[in-house]
């Protein structure tokens, strides 16, 4: 998983100028009714990064397998009014909680890589599995906000399938 937690250091890396290159402006700009605007993508990307934490330690804690709640992520984003947070805050705690996450994915305990989880009653996944597919989610979003980076990704939203 070192391998992992360093592609996701180096993705941060990569696109955190060209997020702090956007305007706030830019940022709360909504592309249609009911769509997020970038700054709702990026709270939504704070989200995902909570839930991943708590996925991934508390895969390693269980006795191989974990069942885990999903989550509304549209409530979870107007909740937390990500729309009139302010902009550079909120770039910062994304970058902050992904650095931390790859020191999670970095410290995997490499016995427990087997260990599943279900969400919702999903399939069952493996922890060697959800780590890298963060990253692949991670780019999906971040393609969005920047569509010109060039980032490519393979991610297919398997939980709810």
């Amino acid at each position: 998983m070192h391998q992992v937690a360093q592609d996701l250091l180096d993705l941060i890396d990569q696109v955190f100028p060209m997020l702090e290159a956007i305007s706030a402006e830019e940022a709360a700009i909504k592309p249609a009714p009911n769509k997020w605007s970038k700054k709702e993508i990026i709270g939504h990307l704070v989200d995902s990064a909570n839930n991943k934490q708590q996925k991934f330690i508390r895969i390693q804690a269980s006795d191989g397998h974990l069942d885990f709640v999903g989550y509304a992520q549209d409530t979870w984003v107007a909740i937390q009014d990500y729309q009139h947070t302010d902009w550079k805050t909120l770039l910062q705690f994304w970058y902050a909680f992904n650095t931390h996450l790859a020191h999670v994915i970095s410290k995997a305990d490499p016995a427990k890589l087997a260990n599943t989880i279900s969400v919702e009653g999903s399939r069952p996944f493996r922890l060697d599995f959800i780590m890298p597919d963060y990253i692949e989610h991670l780019k999906h979003h971040l393609k969005a906000v920047l569509p010109n980076a060039g980032l490519e990704s393979g991610f297919a939203n398997v939980y709810n399938a």
